[in-house]
C-alpha cells in the first residue's frame, strides 16, 4: 500500500539511497537472499497445505458414540453417625 503513493522521482531517490547503503555489489547478494527465503516460505506453506489436506482426506469422521440409559440412582446410605443424630430428639 505504501508503494502506492510513490511517484517516479520518489522511486528513483529509494532507489538511490539503496544503492548508497549497501553498495552495488550487496544488492545482488540481497535478491538472492530474499529469493530465497521467498522460495523457502512458499514450499513450506504447500507442504503445510498438503499435508493438511492429506490428513483431512485420510481420517475418517470420528463413530458416534451409542445412547445408552444412564445407570439407575442409588440411594446413598447414611452413617452410622448421622443414624445417631436422626434419633436423639431436638431440643
Amino acid at each position: 500500500m505504501f508503494a502506492a503513493w510513490l511517484g517516479g522521482m520518489e522511486w528513483v531517490i529509494v532507489i538511490l539511497a539503496v544503492l548508497l547503503l549497501f553498495g552495488a555489489r550487496r544488492i545482488p547478494e540481497l535478491a538472492k537472499g530474499l529469493g530465497t527465503g521467498i522460495r523457502e516460505f512458499k514450499k513450506a506453506a504447500k507442504e503445510v497445505t498438503d499435508e493438511v489436506q492429506n490428513a483431512a482426506e485420510s481420517t475418517p469422521p470420528p463413530a458416534r458414540p451409542a445412547i445408552t440409559s444412564p445407570p439407575p440412582a442409588t440411594v446413598a446410605q447414611s452413617s452410622s453417625a448421622d443414624a445417631k443424630a436422626a434419633d436423639q430428639p431436638k431440643a
